[in-house]
This record gives C-alpha cells, sequence and structure tokens, in this order.
C-alpha cells in the first residue's frame, strides 16, 4: 500500500510530458487543372494543355509553424473514418503519445467536430473561431504544394499523387522556408 502511494506521489512530481504546436488542414486537389500567369513574347499568346476532369485527392498538411516541420497525408476523400486514419499516421509519425503531447489547431469543419471522434492519445485538438481561415497557419501550405500541379494535365488520379507526393516531399526537406511562411507573430512560441 505505501509503495503504491509512493509511486503516485512521485508521478504527481514528474515534469509533465513535452507540449508540441500543430496546425492541420485539408486541400482539394484533382485533375481540374490549376492555372497559372505565365509570360509569353509580346502578341503571343501562351498554350496550356488541360483537360478538366472532375476527380479529386486530399491532401492532409500538418505544419509545426515555430521550425516549419511538415506530415502529409494524400486520401482519398474527407470524412471522419479519413480523419481519423490521418489523426492516427500523425500521431504515430511524430510519435506523440502518453510521453509526448500535441496541440493540433484546426478548423471546425464537419468532421473535426463529430462528438464521437477517435483522437489518439497525446493529441489534444483546438478549435478555431468559424470562418476563419486567416488564423490558420496550414493555409498558407497550399500554394506552396499547386506549383508542383499548375498549368499541367494528368492523364489520371496517379500521376497527380506523384506529382503531389514528390512537391511535398521537397517542401518538407526545406522546414526554413515554410517556417517564413506559417509562423504568426501571434503563435505561441515554445521555451
Amino acid at each position: 500500500m505505501t509503495a503504491a502511494l509512493a509511486q503516485v506521489q512521485v508521478e504527481a512530481l514528474a515534469p509533465p510530458p513535452p507540449l508540441a504546436r500543430w496546425a492541420m488542414d485539408e486541400h482539394r486537389i484533382g485533375l481540374k487543372p490549376v492555372l497559372r500567369r505565365v509570360w509569353a513574347p509580346l502578341g503571343e499568346r501562351p498554350v496550356v494543355t488541360v483537360r478538366p476532369r472532375y476527380q479529386w485527392l486530399y491532401l492532409y498538411g500538418f505544419v509545426q509553424p515555430q521550425t516549419g516541420r511538415t506530415e502529409w497525408l494524400l486520401m482519398p476523400t474527407v470524412s471522419v473514418a479519413a480523419f481519423e486514419a490521418a489523426l492516427q499516421a500523425f500521431a504515430e509519425a511524430i510519435g506523440a503519445g502518453s510521453r509526448k503531447r500535441v496541440l493540433l489547431v484546426l478548423d471546425q469543419a464537419g468532421w473535426h467536430v463529430r462528438p464521437r471522434l477517435t483522437v489518439p492519445e497525446g493529441i489534444e485538438l483546438v478549435l478555431l473561431p468559424p470562418y476563419s481561415p486567416e488564423l490558420q497557419p496550414a493555409e498558407r501550405l497550399w500554394p506552396l504544394t499547386n506549383e508542383a500541379l499548375a498549368n499541367r494535365a494528368f492523364a489520371d488520379l496517379d500521376e497527380l499523387e506523384q506529382a503531389q507526393a514528390a512537391r511535398c516531399l521537397v517542401l518538407q526537406a526545406h522546414p526554413e522556408a515554410l517556417r517564413s511562411r506559417v509562423n504568426y507573430h501571434w503563435w505561441p512560441q515554445l521555451p
């Protein structure tokens, strides 16, 4: 009995596990082309080959604004089940659990606020106010991820997925470039 009490007292005195702050959002990409302006010689019209089709993939982007570290997932849909799978994969990738806690800032999309949502151990969801994308650091990732898709026609979703995955790996390898875009002045800084 006293050994158990001593163990409880020791656990109460132990420092809390480290807390990491991340943000996440989803972005729809598809076979409908992303068109951008391009330079062309005076008097000539640039030609971009496009074949609009309405098939989609969803890019789940997790970013740690203070460091620029990212985790990416390409999923076929957005739903409660897909969001739970994305959370589980994210928790495993960064090692969230009883020894590492993560505050995950996200918007109030319908699949984020379900009462019976299964959230992995170590992850706590923090919801932004409704209709406030300007507060979401992860929103600033999408222009960077779209660079690989702009003014290109993809034969199918597999080709699109390969191009997007390659772009995500490039972005993941350059956290300093992301940090300058997503680290808002009001974002809480870790000691």
